[in-house]
């Protein structure tokens, strides 16, 4: 099975990334609070506690199977077994070319999140897995009643949307932007990044502009803005630092942030999108 740990999320959030489906064994060694055998202690009578492994047990047995696995880490070890965690899922029903239609999945066992699913591309040339901003409808789901249920039909809810997460992206393919409308999306795109109240950007347009790989250098919509998620989401890239001092970018590694950002960036793309047509 060919599967590695993604560290490009550590140290904040240990991830696992396989080209096949995710073993419950490997899901644990990521991220234990998936398993929790109860919530966290400043959980209620009031919270209808089912572990996030019971509800992927039940997406599996509707097609679901899990390939990507994060967990947040925690300061406070009391916590660890039972923070923040994300399982990217497809479906049987899908069928994959250059990237895959997922559901993301977020949860938690310490009162920080309830049950949240939506849209995401994996692309796999890069392995980079974006979320499809506001295009699909969010689902919510709260602690209570029949969560299990609930969570299989928010999923197949976001399964939905697929099809129109495929029509936005061929749209992107089919625009070509000029060098002047590529540094204007990159120079949005740094400012949901770094504050540009706090001082430059330890890096420019260009730099987040560059293509680490041939299959990334169209000058269509959807090339740039894969250019530009990826360099901002996977770091590395050399840079200033504000003192003036040489710097290396970081990666986006925590989960709550990561995915901030990666719907920011779908949004704005989906923004020059609706100005070019």
């Amino acid at each position: 099975m060919n599967h590695r740990l993604a560290s490009s999320f550590a140290p904040k959030a240990p991830a696992l990334y396989s080209e096949s489906p995710l073993s419950d064994e490997q899901i644990r060694r990521v991220a234990p609070s998936i398993f929790a055998e109860a919530p966290h202690d400043s959980r209620s009578e009031r919270y209808a506690y089912i572990p996030t492994a019971a509800v992927l047990t039940k997406l599996r047995g509707n097609g679901f199977e899990p390939f990507m696995v994060a967990q947040t880490r925690v300061r406070s070890e009391d916590r660890r077994e039972f923070t923040k965690h994300m399982l990217r899922l497809r479906h049987a029903s899908q069928t994959a070319d250059k990237e895959a239609y997922e559901v993301i999945l977020l949860n938690s066992h310490d009162g920080t999140s309830s049950y949240q699913m939506m849209s995401g591309l994996f692309r796999f040339v890069c392995k980079n897995g974006m979320v499809c901003g506001d295009l699909v409808e969010e689902v919510r789901i709260p602690h209570k009643g029949n969560v299990a249920d609930s969570v299989v039909e928010g999923a197949f809810a976001v399964l939905d949307g697929a099809d129109l997460v495929r029509e936005v992206r061929d749209d992107m393919r089919s625009l070509t932007l000029n060098e002047g409308e590529e540094q204007a999306f990159a120079h949005a795109a740094l400012q949901l990044r770094y504050d540009p109240e706090t001082g430059a950007a330890p890096v420019t347009e260009r730099d987040i502009l560059r293509a680490r790989r041939m299959d990334d250098t169209g000058d269509d919509l959807w090339s740039t803005f894969n250019r530009v998620q990826e360099n901002m989401l996977k770091g590395g890239l050399n840079g200033r630092a504000r003192n003036g001092r040489r710097t290396t970018t970081r990666a986006v590694t925590g989960i709550d942030q990561g995915v901030k950002l990666n719907r920011a960036l779908f949004v704005l793309a989906q923004e020059m999108k609706r100005l070019k047509g």
